[in-house]
């Protein structure tokens, strides 16, 4: 393995909502799977959608320049270029925006672009870029 890699298991209550939104809208590859779970390649990164027993309710908020942010969510950090063809595949494939794509923390160190989509089960996605690498951490 030439990177490390991160594995993030999350709660689903439905594996065919998983598997048409993760599988379909953001094409990532089917990994192992059993009755409960199923594994995806997130982009090179093994997430694992596993099926929850019981309802849980809505994840609390934080305001983050000007929006409400879902505490609970995960993502990718991507090239520009590649975030904005997923931001017109999301927008194509009718994907349900919690935040629209923008930009944000214009001409501020840390400007990024960035969307946050709904996921099954009331899991959240952001997806953002950032101009240079140097940007991710400054401050």
């Amino acid at each position: 393995m030439s990177r490390p890699r991160f594995h993030l298991a999350f709660p689903v209550s439905d594996l065919g909502e998983a598997r048409s939104f993760f599988g379909g809208l953001l094409g990532c590859d089917e990994g192992r799977s059993a009755p409960r779970w199923v594994d995806f390649d997130f982009f090179g990164h093994q997430i694992s959608a596993h099926l929850r027993d019981d309802e849980e309710g809505e994840p609390p908020l934080n305001s983050v320049d000007g929006d409400r942010v879902p505490t609970r969510h995960f993502g990718l950090i991507l090239v520009w270029s590649d975030w904005e063809l997923l931001r017109a595949k999301l927008v194509q494939g009718d994907a349900r925006f919690v935040i629209d794509p923008k930009i944000r923390f214009v001409g501020q160190p840390g400007e990024q672009a960035t969307m946050f989509v709904a996921g099954p089960s009331g899991n959240v996605l952001e997806f953002k870029a950032f101009r240079s690498e140097s940007d991710i951490f400054a401050t």
